[in-house]
């Protein structure tokens, strides 16, 4: 069941009256003028260069503080640290630093039609090795691809780009993630003819639920546990950091951040993605993190899902979503976030597979949509970077045309990269033959391969496309990394209800069950029950993700005999495709039928406390992660005080309002 309040409209107009005002250092969207020195202050009251003030990933040997400064240490605003708008961009667009007109103009004039059309495709590979993946590993490139190297695929598709994931065996630990970088971009460099051009290796780094690198990597809170922080400086730092760590690996195309406003609660694909649901709130974090990329991480940020995925509950990996705003209501929501975010010279937005009828009445999703892309965003926005399609393997872009026909019709939209098509022979193929047709001209060809060389010159790349590897084993993971996951993850805990006042938890001796939702790469059950016992509780893990009845039943009994249970729920709210049978809320319902003090814990969305009934105590950490996972066992013994406030509202079944924007408990 999918709840719904009321109209976004109606919730905007709610949230006008009852939000606390953002920090006045960014402004408003409707304030700005297109500059930002009001905002940040100027270059010249700096000390001149990025690097000056914050240091290169090869100088990062000490401590971050020494780079960016702390929170504590800082004195001024974020913005002073990151610099203006007015010296990264012009009129919102990119600067252009010396040379690189000179460079793409030279290397596009050197390119074949085929190396053209490769830049603007971006995929996967198989394979923790450029040049030596295992047997698997190159069964499944063949079979992909036709060829069995990850190497071989970027030189016999010259392609633009590799995404990295984990289910493709490419991230492992930081020094075969730099080992396999350089071996990629060695393929694409090959003997080093003026038309060979370095890759743009990327990932899906959004932090949260949503993180690809593996530990020891940096693994911060994500949007809208930022979202319940609200602070524009931590999420500048949170993207600083990532940044800086994906860098030292060779990845500079984090896809993040997610610009979305998530004003339905039944959201089945963002959700927690969002820095909430009041556009201001998106607006300024979303600022903040394109900032926190690109001057803090010296990396690309993506700004996405244009035009805006937040109101749907329907999941665009399986299905064709439509955003049924008006154009006054998209203007109010679902720009301003994209706005900003071009104001601050983001690199990149990426497209989202949807239908907005009030913007392009035709039914195409928004990444096929000339109306959107070219008229709204290029024409009306001023955004003149690159523009990403989501992965054009998602159902929703490939519902009216068939796969040949998708990257063609992407281009011709005004797309630009073409991220992950679900045939990559087909795809390149196919927009060859639009060439040789005259469908598409090598002019437009032209124009997206210039908007992407350039940001690979203006990340360095053409002067230095290589990482070092020990260099990278160094800054993944770095102590003071850490340490600022820490700190910016203890002010996102959002305790939400505490009718009994069982919490903070007075120090006594309890034995202490800990139960439910688990992840297996996270093990946030097992974090929790340590943490119990580290502090001198008889703490048993029980693991039980989406449980059996025999299970259900099992583990109330055993919660019978302990002092106290903690039950982690995720997204019990949908009964639709997460959780059919609604197990977790059954699981819950048994643990407090035991009588037995329980505490629940939503480690997602926070929306699951609608559909818990008679549940006293209530948290939300919108994340799993063992920092988020250690600062709910720190509050809950009161060790620390939650200071964490709803970025979104929790909507009653009834449809009424159960937990407003902005409630947050303290002890």
């Amino acid at each position: 069941m999918h709840l719904r309040l009321v109209t976004a409209t109606a919730l905007v107009a709610a949230l006008a009256t009852t939000l606390t005002p953002l920090p006045v250092q960014a402004g408003t969207v409707d304030r700005q003028t297109g500059t930002m020195d009001r905002q940040a202050g100027t270059v010249d009251r700096q000390t001149g260069t990025m690097d000056r003030q914050a240091g290169t990933v090869d100088r990062q040997t000490g401590t971050m503080d020494r780079q960016t400064g702390t929170v504590d240490r800082q004195t001024g605003t974020m913005d002073r640290q990151a610099g203006t708008v007015d010296r990264q961009v012009t009129a919102g667009n990119p600067a252009r630093p010396p040379g690189e007109h000179g460079w793409v103009t030279s290397t596009l004039r050197h390119m074949s039609l085929p190396q053209k059309v490769g830049q603007l495709f971006s995929t996967y590979v198989y394979g923790a090795d450029a040049a030596e993946p295992s047997a698997a590993d190159r069964a499944a490139n063949r079979a992909a691809f036709g060829v069995e190297t990850p190497a071989e695929v970027v030189d016999t598709f010259h392609l633009g780009g590799v995404c990295y994931f984990s289910w493709s065996h490419n991230l492992n630990e930081p020094r075969q993630i730099a080992t396999l970088s350089n071996g990629l971009q060695r393929a694409a460099l090959g003997d080093g003819a003026k038309g060979r051009v370095p890759l743009l290796i990327s990932t899906d780094q959004e932090q949260g639920v949503v993180l690809r690198m593996p530990a020891p990597a940096a693994q911060f809170p994500g949007a809208m546990a930022l979202g319940a922080a609200r602070s524009p400086r931590a999420a500048y730092t949170a993207a600083q950091v990532t940044g800086r760590e994906l860098r030292a690996v060779g990845i500079r195309q984090p896809f993040a951040p997610v610009a979305d406003v998530n004003v339905d609660p039944g959201n089945p694909v963002i959700g927690v993605r969002s820095f909430g649901a009041d556009p201001r709130l998106v607006t300024e974090l979303t600022g903040a993190q394109v900032r926190g990329f690109q001057d803090g991480a010296g990396v690309t940020a993506a700004a996405k899902h244009f035009p805006g995925h937040g109101d749907t509950d329907t999941d665009s990996h399986t299905d064709l979503p439509v955003i049924n705003h008006s154009r006054a209501e998209w203007d109010r929501i679902d720009a301003p976030p994209f706005r900003r975010a071009i104001a601050a010279g983001v690199d990149f937005i990426m497209t989202a597979h949807i239908v907005v009828p009030a913007l392009d009445p035709s039914g195409d999703p928004a990444t096929l949509s000339p109306t959107i892309l070219t008229g709204v965003l290029r024409e009306q926005l001023g955004f003149r970077g690159v523009i990403v399609t989501d992965s054009l393997s998602m159902a929703a872009v490939r519902q009216r045309y068939g796969d040949e026909r998708v990257p063609v019709l992407a281009l011709k939209a005004g797309a630009d990269q073409l991220l992950m098509p679900p045939n990559l022979e087909l795809a390149r193929d196919a927009v060859l033959r639009a060439v040789a047709s005259g469908e598409l001209t090598e002019r437009r060809i032209d124009e997206s391969v210039r908007r992407i060389l350039a940001v690979k010159y203006r990340q360095g790349l053409v002067r230095s496309p290589f990482v070092d590897v020990e260099a990278a084993a160094r800054i993944v993971g770095a102590p003071a990394h850490l340490a600022a996951v820490t700190r910016i993850t203890d002010p996102t805990l959002t305790a939400v209800r505490n009718d009994t006042g069982l919490l903070p938890l007075p120090r006594t001796d309890r034995s202490v069950l800990v139960t439910g939702w688990n992840s297996v790469a996270f093990a946030p059950v097992a974090t929790v029950a340590d943490g119990f016992a580290a502090r001198g509780a008889r703490a048993t893990a029980r693991p039980a993700t989406l449980p059996s009845d025999a299970t259900i039943a099992a583990t109330a009994t055993e919660a019978a005999g302990h002092d106290l249970t903690v039950v982690l729920v995720n997204k019990a709210w949908d009964t639709t495709v997460t959780d059919p049978r609604a197990t977790q809320r059954r699981l819950v319902a048994a643990l407090l039928g035991t009588g037995r003090p329980v505490v629940v814990v939503a480690v997602r969305d926070p929306y699951d406390i609608a559909h818990l009934s008679g549940v006293d105590t209530y948290l939300a950490s919108y994340s799993y992660t063992r920092a988020a996972m250690d600062t709910l066992v720190r509050a809950l013994h009161g060790e620390l005080s939650p200071t964490g406030r709803l970025p979104v509202t929790i909507p009653s079944t009834d449809g009424g309002v159960l937990y407003p924007y902005g409630h947050g408990l303290t002890w």
